[in-house]
């Protein structure tokens, strides 16, 4: 079975957008990867799409093996780099619907929706998550719920009830949801012009040398490693972002930090903090994953391997949202819980400095 790398994330968009009309993924054909035709290959892993349209897509240049334009009959071989960057409407066939999901709604009126996303759990469809969705659990509940009509936002031939922000597959945490057309078109404003409150809570590896500090860099795909991004340092590349951080604990190997958005670039938490030095911790696209403090002997080895286990993902979590209501005016702020993987990691590493310090 061949290793997928892809992007959860549509192509050069920011978490207050939603979500524009292309895809981008990258594939690597696994060591013991038999030869097999690309078209083929595809197949077994682009659901809902035909032969054809792949077929379409490589003769478009839009599908690249190894950074060279191939003809479909090309042979993968084993650690093959496969590249797709196509249009949505490659998939436009293919439409999600309404399916029942537990949500985790912490507010709600005629206008708006509060609710917690728990990692894991994607916010639309796209290729490769065309089910099981948030917004596939939000048509559901909105269809419950009947004699209501939930604005829609449209793209790529899909719409998208009452999206006007997300947050990465793996981060956990709140979300606001527009149940009106006017209140749409108010929080989307309000995402525009950056004055959401928004508090992110974050896990880093080491420790920050000032208890605050202000991340500014343009964020943008990485030209290298397209599924990655980076910090650009040219002005014309990326788009401006700024993360505030503050530390709220240090435990010398790992740190946990709030962050303040000015800005929402896709990845941008992720992304500042590793260019300022301290990488989230078990963030496996930014190599979080593996030991960046602290000594490689054996025990310590293992204890982070283990501690990593407890966390497949990035340690980051949406814990606080706030708005101005669309209809009353009234300034309003949610706050969520700290997740219990993120909580169970801290105090692994709290037991781990104290048991260091005895010695």
């Amino acid at each position: 079975m061949q290793k997928s790398d892809k992007s959860e994330e549509p192509i050069e968009t920011s978490s207050t957008d939603s979500p524009l009309s292309y895809e981008r993924f990258h594939f690597v054909a696994d060591p013991r990867q038999r030869p097999l035709r690309v078209d083929r290959f595809l197949m077994d892993r682009l659901e809902r799409t035909s032969r054809s349209k792949i077929q379409d897509a490589i003769h478009n240049g839009d599908i690249k093996v190894n950074d060279k334009q191939v003809k479909p009959n090309a042979k993968i071989k084993p650690g093959d780099v496969i590249a797709v960057d196509v249009p949505r409407s490659l998939f436009a066939d293919f439409k999600s619907g309404p399916e029942e999901m537990e949500l985790d709604i912490r507010y709600e009126d005629d206008d708006v929706l509060v609710l917690h996303k728990p990692p894991g759990l994607v916010v639309h469809p796209g290729v490769g998550n065309w089910h099981g969705t948030l917004i596939n659990g939000l048509m559901y509940y909105f269809q419950q719920q009947g004699g209501q009509e939930i604005p829609t936002r449209s793209h790529g031939g899909d719409d998208y009830p009452g999206l006007v922000h997300r947050i990465d597959k793996d981060t956990s945490g709140l979300m606001v949801i527009a149940k009106s057309r006017h209140a749409m078109t108010h929080l989307a404003k309000q995402f525009y012009d950056h004055t959401i409150y928004r508090r992110y809570v974050a896990i880093v590896w080491g420790e920050p040398e000032q208890d605050e500090g202000t991340v500014i860099g343009n964020v943008g795909r990485n030209p290298r490693d397209p599924i990655r991004f980076m910090v650009h340092t040219e002005a014309d590349k990326g788009k401006h972002a700024v993360t505030h951080y503050k530390v709220l604990e240090r435990l010398y190997y790992v740190s946990m930090i709030e962050c303040r958005l000015e800005t929402g670039r896709t990845h941008q938490i992720r992304v500042h903090m590793k260019h300022l030095g301290h990488t989230l911790f078990g963030d496996p696209r930014y190599g979080g994953n593996r030991i960046l403090k602290g000594t490689v002997y054996s025990k310590y080895k293992q204890f982070v391997t283990n501690t990593l286990k407890g966390l497949p993902r990035q340690a980051l979590h949406a814990k606080s949202i706030g708005f101005v209501h669309p209809t009353t005016g009234e300034e309003m702020i949610f706050h969520s819980e700290l997740p219990d993987d993120m909580q169970q990691v801290m105090e692994r590493w709290r037991r781990y400095l104290a048991g260091r310090r005895k010695e």
